[in-house]
């Protein structure tokens, strides 16, 4: 009896062991990407921003809590709500000024059927959690860091709030346009790019650590002095991640 129970207790233990290596497994970000149901505009998208890289790069898993900040007409949003399928969420956070363009376009993304475990998230970027939310695994900001610079929000406050929300050894992914090194904060206004360093220390200072650099959007030839709008010539980018200790 003793001998059976013991097989059983190895046997039960071998079924979480694979359960659990099942659940830390990265999905096939590529098939991901490649999926069927995806629109053309999605797949411009794509080229543009290396989606493989850059959902390899945050790591998303199936069954995470992810907010994704700035989602404006939720492309990056969906690429999560893939990520974490089939039992996840993902929070898709915009302001309640949002563009009406962007709006738009969110309202009939929320019609596909990926997107099925996205929980609208409009609040203020300088209060971006929804309430009772917590134990976050990850969040994403992908190019709207630099408009929380001129507009009417308290970023120590902003970045607070991620960094409560995420639980211990979550992370905090950030993507935005390279200005020049030293380039003064109206930069952001002006060219809407920002100085790498500017954003690293704000960030910082809210108590994450800078685990990751991910140099697959840089682009040297880039002069980084003029906006990104309409370029010749691709943009740079910097994509960082920060880690809750």
């Amino acid at each position: 009896m003793r001998a059976i129970i013991a097989a059983a207790a190895v046997a039960f233990s071998c079924v979480l062991g694979h359960a659990a290596l099942a659940a830390s497994s990265p999905p096939d970000y590529a098939a991901i990407i490649a999926a069927p149901d995806r629109t053309d505009a999605d797949r411009k998208n794509d080229d543009r921003r290396k989606a493989v890289q850059l959902m390899a790069f945050t790591g998303v898993l199936p069954g995470w809590k992810v907010i994704d900040m700035a989602a404006g007409a939720g492309y990056s949003t969906e690429l999560m709500a893939r990520g974490v399928a089939p039992d996840g969420v993902v929070y898709a956070q915009n302001p309640p000024d949002m563009r009406a363009e962007a709006k738009k376009g969110m309202d009939e993304r929320m019609t596909h059927a990926a997107m099925k475990d996205v929980v609208p998230d409009v609040q203020a970027f300088d209060n971006p959690v929804p309430p009772g939310v917590g134990d976050l695994d990850l969040i994403t900001f992908f190019f709207g860091y630099h408009d929380t610079t001129y507009e009417n929000v308290d970023r120590a406050k902003m970045n607070k709030a991620m960094f409560d929300a995420l639980k211990p050894g979550g992370h905090l992914v950030v993507a935005d346009y390279a200005a020049l090194p030293g380039a003064p904060i109206t930069t952001g206004k002006a060219f809407h790019r920002l100085d790498e360093d500017i954003e690293k220390r704000e960030i910082e200072a809210a108590g994450f650590k800078l685990v990751d650099e991910g140099m697959f959007l840089r682009s040297p030839a880039d002069p980084r002095n003029m906006p990104i709008f309409h370029p010749t010539i691709p943009i740079d980018i910097f994509v960082l991640k920060f880690e809750k200790p």
